[in-house]
């Protein structure tokens, strides 16, 4: 399947799903930490290497897990080159007060929002979509 481009088209098609994991994002500073991580994901900055990782993980390497994140996947194929996704999803979610740090994967972006906020995030992503299939 072809990656979708079109603003409109992406939000109408994003079909957003709940993952039932629960994530965290954590900072390796120690390589050896990094090396027996099972990350979902992981960003090199300069203060370390930042990681996605399950609850389970990131208990089980004694990092930090005070903030539980949820992923909400965005099924649509986005294009890496398309405009509007993130920033539709990412507005809609702080006009209701909720955090949100996309990640933007090849096929998929994903949204990732305290887990308390989560059932709310996912009705507010699904009513997006509905709004913009009605537009």
């Amino acid at each position: 399947m072809e990656p979708v481009r079109d603003r409109g088209a992406m939000i109408r098609g994003m079909a957003p799903v709940l993952d039932p994991e629960r994530w965290h994002f954590c900072l390796a500073t120690d390589p050896a930490t990094a090396a027996r991580a099972a990350p979902l994901a992981t960003f090199r900055e300069d203060e370390g290497l930042s990681l996605i990782l399950s609850d389970r993980d990131a208990a089980g390497l004694g990092l930090t897990t005070d903030l539980p994140m949820a992923r909400i996947t965005l099924t649509v194929h986005s294009a890496l080159d398309g405009v509007g996704l993130t920033a539709a999803v990412a507005t809609a979610l702080a006009e209701a007060g909720i955090p949100c740090n996309m990640v933007a994967a090849f096929h998929h972006d994903h949204a990732f929002v305290p887990l308390d906020d989560a059932p709310g995030a996912l009705a507010i992503l699904q009513a997006l979509a509905d709004a913009e299939g009605e537009a």
